[in-house]
């Protein structure tokens, strides 16, 4: 460990004084590049510098305990070196956990879709809570969403919709949310105050630079039409709405948001390229989950990773185990402290995973 905090700490050395060379001040691109290296490591190097120094002053209250003749002053010499050695030992976990190699994608903006699944319209009426929740929680971190596309219901549910979320790190706080989300509550639609169950399906997708997906033409059947749905008496007048299926994957893309069609493309390409670059990197997130064992699923849609219990105010994620009796607020968009519960869960799990 120490030898790759030693080449961490050379290199964020060196970096810095890069970024103040002149030759290097007069190419932006060159700049840039060292500037975001050097950000990326910044944590680790000046960490590694800390635990240096407790590791020094551990070293030099023990070394002047030991040759103290005055009592007192020898215990207080040992017990400060005693104290130094807890932190030091603190900090080489920080930095243990530092060196996990780290998700190329948490950086990423995302999109992500949510669908009602099992329950009908219970399940879509719940889809439209979540969406509501996310974008809450979206605004309080100060995120930008936007909406790409909805199917509603004539009750305010939406069978599904597809929405970008953009700021920073939102793939690393946002992609432990892929999985089924099942809620226990009475449902506006019973009569009869019966609690059912019903499922609604998130999946959270890195959203993928013009760079890393390439898209022939070719591949590509577009088409437009009229929205079906309600959005004012302009939207039934022109066909802005657009479909783009990737013939390869089968893969089918839709946005009606906008008024205008050719908007309304551009955020369809977007969403294709995310749904291209997930689909490409299943197999390799696949295989990397398996080698660190984690617990913490990313991917598997099919897993059911939380239940919302309206009747007790409870939500219990199962990954984790963790339950919160707060789910008047949860559902206000206050998340941030199971998504960080789920990040901590993981990088235990990641950290596990290195020592075995």
């Amino acid at each position: 460990m120490i030898k790759k905090l030693e080449d961490v700490l050379a290199r964020y050395r060196k970096l810095s004084e890069e970024m103040s060379d002149p030759a290097v001040i007069a190419k932006p691109e060159r700049w840039t590049q060292c500037a975001k290296e050097h950000a990326d490591i910044a944590e680790t190097a000046e960490k590694y510098l800390e635990y240096k120094r407790i590791e020094r002053e551990m070293n030099e209250a023990f070394a002047a305990a030991a040759s103290e003749t005055d009592k007192e002053l020898k215990d207080l010499l040992t017990e400060e070196g005693y104290a130094c050695k807890e932190q030091l030992a603190q900090a080489e976990n920080e930095l243990r956990i530092l060196l996990l190699p780290k998700d190329k994608n948490d950086d990423r903006n995302v999109v992500v879709e949510i669908r009602g699944g099992a329950g009908g319209e219970e399940a879509s009426l719940f889809a439209a809570d979540l969406y509501r929740m996310y974008c809450r929680y979206a605004e309080s971190v100060h995120w930008k969403t936007e909406l790409i596309d909805v199917n509603e219901t004539e009750l305010g549910g939406m069978k599904e919709v597809v929405f970008t979320v953009s700021g920073k790190g939102v793939y690393s706080k946002l992609k432990f949310e892929s999985g089924v989300h099942r809620v226990q509550r009475v449902p506006e639609t019973e009569s009869q105050g019966r609690v059912h169950t019903s499922t609604v399906t998130v999946a959270v997708l890195p959203e993928a630079e013009d760079v890393e997906v390439e898209i022939n033409e070719k591949d590509l059947k577009i088409d437009t039409y009229r929205s079906g749905g309600a959005g004012g008496q302009h939207i039934n007048k022109t066909e802005s709405c657009i479909r783009i299926t990737h013939l390869p994957t089968g893969i089918v893309v839709t946005c009606q948001d906008e008024r205008s069609q050719i908007k309304n493309r551009e955020k369809a390409m977007k969403v294709l390229k995310s749904r291209l670059y997930d689909h490409f990197n299943s197999k390799y997130q696949s295989d990397y989950a398996e080698n660190r064992k984690s617990q913490i699923g990313t991917g598997d849609r099919s897993e059911r990773i939380r239940t919302y219990n309206f009747p007790q105010n409870r939500v219990t994620d199962h990954r984790i185990g963790l339950t919160l009796y707060s789910l008047d607020l949860f559902m206000l968009g206050d998340i941030g402290a199971m998504l960080d519960a789920l990040a901590i869960a993981d990088r235990e799990a990641r950290l596990s995973s290195e020592q075995d």
